[in-house]
């Protein structure tokens, strides 16, 4: 299963979700849809997006764990 790794880089970077809703210019409900892994698709802008901001690579973001 494809995880989404952003609570941990958030922590990382100290930084807050609410700092992220604001750089991402989004609603908190998608963003924290997105950090609970609560989503179905992300668009690879999103991807570009949340790598430049939490400066990581697609590597860090994105995790696959087995069931």
């Amino acid at each position: 299963m494809i995880y989404l790794n952003i609570e941990k880089l958030l922590n990382q970077k100290k930084k807050t979700k609410y700092w992220l809703v604001n750089q991402m210019e989004s609603d908190y409900q998608t963003i924290n849809a997105m950090i609970n892994n609560e989503t179905k698709g992300i668009k690879f802008t999103t991807i570009e997006k949340l790598c430049t901001l939490l400066e990581c690579t697609p590597n860090d973001l994105i995790i696959i764990k087995k069931k």
